[in-house]
C-alpha cells in the first residue's frame, strides 16, 4: 500500500513509515491485553460446558458459540472500520468482549448454560476484533514488510494468551475473595484486560490508521472504497463478488479458513480428551478436578504459542520466500500435528506435541494467507475482502467446534484428527499449483 513515487508523494513516504510504526506498537499492545480474555474461554469455556449440561456432547457449544459470534461480527466490524476507522471497529468489539467476560463468570454463579453461551458469543465479538488487527496492521504497510508487520501483530498476542490459561491457578484463587465459583474467576482478568485495551486503542489510534491510507489512496488516485455508502454496505454478497474479481484470493481465504477449521476442531476437543484420560483408572493422569485443571490450562497455553510466539520470524520468511510456500508448509506442519496427536492419543506428551504443531501450523498458515490475500486484492476492496475471509473463518471455526463433539464421541480424538487431513492435504494440493 505504499504511495507511488509517480504520484509525487515521495515526502509522505517518512511519515507513513512512522504512522505505521506507531499503528503496529498499539495494535500489538491491544492484542496482548485482549489476548487475557480470550485465552481463558478457550481453555475453559468447554469444561465449563460439561460442568453446566452434564454431557461431553456439548464440549463445543461455548467454542461454537466464540466461532458463531466472530463470524457473524467480521463484517459488521469491517463496514464499521470503513466508516468509522480501526479504533472505533476494534474498541466497539472489545467493549462487547468485556461484557462477554462479565458473562463468563456469572454462568457457574447462576449454573446457567445460557449465560454461558452469551457470555461466550460476546467474547467471540472479541475475537472477531483480534482477527480484523492483523489486517489493520496491513493498511499503511509497504509491500516488501507486509508479512512481517502482520506477523508482529499477530505475534503480540502470545503473552496475553498464553498467560490466560495459565491464570486459571491465580484466577480461582482471586475468585473466591469475591465467593465466585473456581471457573469464574479467571474472567476477572479477562474483564481487565478488554478494557485495557480499549484504553490502548483510543490513545495510540489517533489518527486512525484507515483515515490516513484513504486520504494517501486519495492523492495517489484510488477510487474509495466500494462499501463507504450505498445500501449493500458490507454485504457478503458484496464481498463474495470482490473475491471473485481478485484472482488468488480465493486460495488466500482458502487456505486461512481450513487451517482454522482443523485447529479449532482438534484444539476445543483436547481439554475433553484430557480430562477423560484422567479419569481413565490406572492412567498416568488419574488425578483430581484441579489438577487437571492446571494440566489442560498449560497444555493450551502451550497450543496458543505456537500460535502466536512465531509469527513475526513467519511474516518475515513468507516476505522473502513467497506466500504460497509458507501456506504450503503450513498445510505441511498440520499434516503432522494431527498424525502426532492421533498417533499418541493416549498420551499426554505425544497430544501436548501435536497441540503445539497444530498452533506452528496453524500461524503459518494465517499469517501468509492474509498478507497474501491483502497482496492479490486491490486497495480499495481490501476491508471488504478481508471481513468476508473472516466472517468464514469464524464459521468454519463454528463448524469446527460443533461437529467436533460429535466426532469425538464417534471416531475418538485420533479419528477426529484423520479425518482433517483429507482437507488439509486438498488445499496444500493447490498451494502447490500456485507454486508452478
Amino acid at each position: 500500500m505504499n504511495i507511488s513515487p509517480a504520484a509525487g508523494s515521495l515526502s509522505v513516504l517518512p511519515e507513513r513509515a512512522r504512522a505505521q510504526r506507531r499503528t503496529v506498537a498499539t495494535l500489538s499492545a491491544a492484542q496482548l491485553l485482549s489476548g487475557v480474555g480470550n485465552g481463558a474461554g478457550l481453555a475453559i469455556g468447554s469444561l465449563m460446558a460439561v460442568e453446566l449440561t452434564g454431557s461431553n456432547a456439548f464440549a463445543g457449544a461455548a467454542t461454537t458459540a466464540i466461532s458463531v459470534a466472530g463470524a457473524l461480527a467480521a463484517l459488521p466490524l469491517a463496514a464499521l472500520a470503513v466508516k468509522r476507522g480501526r479504533r472505533a471497529a476494534l474498541s466497539f468489539g472489545y467493549l462487547l468482549a468485556a461484557f462477554g467476560a462479565i458473562g463468563m463468570m456469572l454462568a457457574p454463579v447462576f449454573e446457567s448454560f445460557a449465560v454461558l453461551l452469551l457470555g461466550a458469543a460476546l467474547l467471540g465479538v472479541g475475537a472477531a476484533a483480534n482477527l480484523q488487527a492483523r489486517f489493520a496492521a496491513t493498511d499503511l504497510a509497504a509491500d516488501a514488510t507486509r508479512g512481517r508487520d502482520l506477523g508482529l501483530v499477530v505475534w503480540a498476542i502470545t503473552i496475553g494468551a498464553v498467560a490466560g490459561p495459565n491464570l486459571i491457578g491465580p484466577g480461582s484463587a482471586l475468585g473466591e475473595q469475591f465467593g465466585l465459583p473456581p471457573m469464574s474467576g479467571p474472567f476477572l482478568f479477562s474483564l481487565a484486560g478488554m478494557l485495557l485495551a480499549i484504553l490502548v486503542l483510543n490513545i495510540g489510534l489517533r489518527p486512525d490508521p484507515i483515515t490516513l491510507a484513504r486520504a494517501w489512496d486519495a492523492a495517489d488516485g484510488v477510487a474509495p472504497h466500494p462499501v463507504a455508502t450505498g445500501r449493500r454496505r458490507g454485504s457478503l454478497a458484496t464481498g463474495l463478488s470482490a473475491v471473485r474479481a481478485s484472482k488468488g484470493a480465493t486460495l488466500g481465504i482458502s487456505t486461512i479458513v481450513v487451517a482454522h477449521l482443523v485447529m479449532v476442531g482438534v484444539m476445543s476437543m483436547t481439554p475433553v480428551h484430557l480430562k477423560d484420560l484422567a479419569a481413565t483408572p490406572g492412567h498416568s493422569m488419574h488425578g483430581g478436578s484441579t489438577d487437571i485443571l492446571i494440566i489442560v490450562g498449560f497444555v493450551i497455553s502451550l497450543h496458543i504459542a505456537g500460535m502466536y510466539a512465531l509469527s513475526p520470524f513467519i511474516g518475515s520468511l513468507a516476505d522473502k520466500i513467497g506466500q504460497p510456500r509458507m501456506m504450503l508448509a503450513g498445510m505441511l506442519v498440520l499434516v503432522a500435528a494431527v498424525l502426532v496427536a492421533g498417533v499418541g492419543a493416549e498420551s499426554r506428551s505425544a497430544v501436548t506435541v501435536g497441540l503445539v504443531l497444530l498452533g506452528v501450523g496453524w500461524s503459518m498458515s494465517t499469517v501468509a494467507g492474509s498478507a497474501f490475500l491483502a497482496e492479490r486484492v486491490e486497495r480499495r476492496r481490501r476491508v471488504l475482502v478481508q471481513g468476508v475471509s473472516d466472517t468464514l473463518m469464524g464459521a468454519a471455526g463454528a463448524l469446527g467446534a460443533a461437529g467436533s463433539g460429535v466426532l469425538l464421541a464417534w471416531l475418538g480424538f485420533a479419528g477426529l484428527g484423520y479425518l482433517c487431513l483429507v482437507f488439509i492435504l486438498i488445499v496444500a494440493f493447490f498451494c502447490a499449483r500456485e507454486l508452478k
